[in-house]
């Protein structure tokens, strides 16, 4: 089973910047990724690598938000920069593997203007 730790969320102003960080154990992930959660809004994919370093983003992210990973840690990174009060969320991480999928337990991201 596979179990994820997040790290980094925290508040910030408009236009701060903050990094997630997410360690997976236990298995072997074959994409790993960021979701976020607003009060009132349904869960929606931030973003997304896989392990043939495929990358997607939702539009509102592009140019702002970075994915990358460490694979020898099994980690991945979410570089959260220019950041917005829209973006404040609960942020996600989870992992896809042939067994299913993982999530870890969130970490907040506010922003204030």
């Amino acid at each position: 089973q596979v179990q994820l730790v997040e790290s980094g969320g925290g508040s910030v102003q408009t236009g701060g910047s903050l990094r997630l960080s997410c360690a997976a154990s236990g298995g072997s992930p074959n994409a790993m990724g960021w979701y976020r959660q607003a009060p009132g809004k349904q869960r929606e994919l931030v973003a997304r690598f896989t392990n043939f370093e495929w990358k997607n983003y939702i539009d509102s992210v592009k140019g702002r938000f970075t994915i990358s990973r460490d694979g020898a840690k099994n980690t991945v990174y979410l570089q959260m920069n220019s950041l917005k009060p829209e973006d404040t969320a609960v942020y996600y991480c989870y992992a896809e593997t042939s067994f299913g999928n993982y999530w870890g337990q969130g970490t907040q991201v506010t922003v204030s203007s």
